[in-house]
């Protein structure tokens, strides 16, 4: 069927454009397609639009920061079931990640963390129907 998707999609939400192409680097070679947007309401658009399999937004966005975007995904009807994984640079408390989890999250990665731990939060927070390994 013409527009299915081969691969599963994750929109990557990161304002560092080092880091959002470093993520999305590490998911394109795990087997995912990726899309993505630089802040919270570029995100809202495309999750609108592409609907994706899974979300990573950072929490420290500029505008809609990623707990407001957090809570506008999982309210939507149509994107509540996404996943959602949330990075951030800064300590966050157990009281921070507990908002998170409020707002939707299934994990919090602090940064720096290796790209394998983005994959396989992404994957768990997917659950057993994620098949994204790089076909070759």
């Amino acid at each position: 069927m013409e527009g299915e998707r081969l691969r599963p999609l994750v929109l990557i939400i990161e304002d560092d454009l080092a880091s959002r192409r470093l993520y999305a680097e590490e998911l394109t070679h795990a087997g995912f397609a990726v899309a993505e947007a630089h802040n919270g309401l570029q995100a809202v658009e495309k999750a609108s639009e592409l609907l994706p399999d899974a979300i990573v937004t950072d929490l420290g966005l500029p505008g809609i920061d990623g707990f407001e975007l957090c809570r506008r995904i999982h309210r939507d009807p149509r994107l509540g079931k996404i996943p959602l994984v949330a990075i951030t640079g800064r300590y966050f408390s157990a009281m921070d990640i507990a908002r998170a989890r409020r707002e939707g999250c299934h994990a919090v990665l602090i940064k720096p963390f290796v790209g394998d731990d983005l994959v396989a939060e992404i994957r768990k927070a997917m659950g057993p129907e994620c098949d994204s390994s790089p076909s070759g």
